[in-house]
């Protein structure tokens, strides 16, 4: 009987969101001190990505996934013949 005493104590919910009181973690203490002297500037939900270079034209993108497909079946080809003699 104890046994299943311990089990219900363990989890009861209700009993552990009733506190009246729930003390903030050291991360949240730390930077509810820090942002009382320094507001942190505001900052859009998701920045902008940084730019990483000119983008390839799409026909070009095309072209080179082409000439790849072209390129692996000439291979593929190449392979079955000399396999074949």
């Amino acid at each position: 009987m104890a046994e299943q005493d311990d089990w219900e104590r363990e989890f009861d919910h209700v009993w552990a969101n009733s506190a009246e009181h729930k003390e903030p973690s050291a991360r949240a203490r730390m930077l509810a001190a820090r942002w009382r002297e320094n507001p942190p500037d505001p900052a859009p939900f998701r920045a902008d990505p940084d730019p990483r270079g000119p983008r390839r034209s799409s026909w070009v993108s095309t072209a080179i996934v082409i000439g790849c497909v072209a390129a692996v079946m000439v291979l593929i080809g190449f392979v079955q013949l000399s396999a074949s003699y």
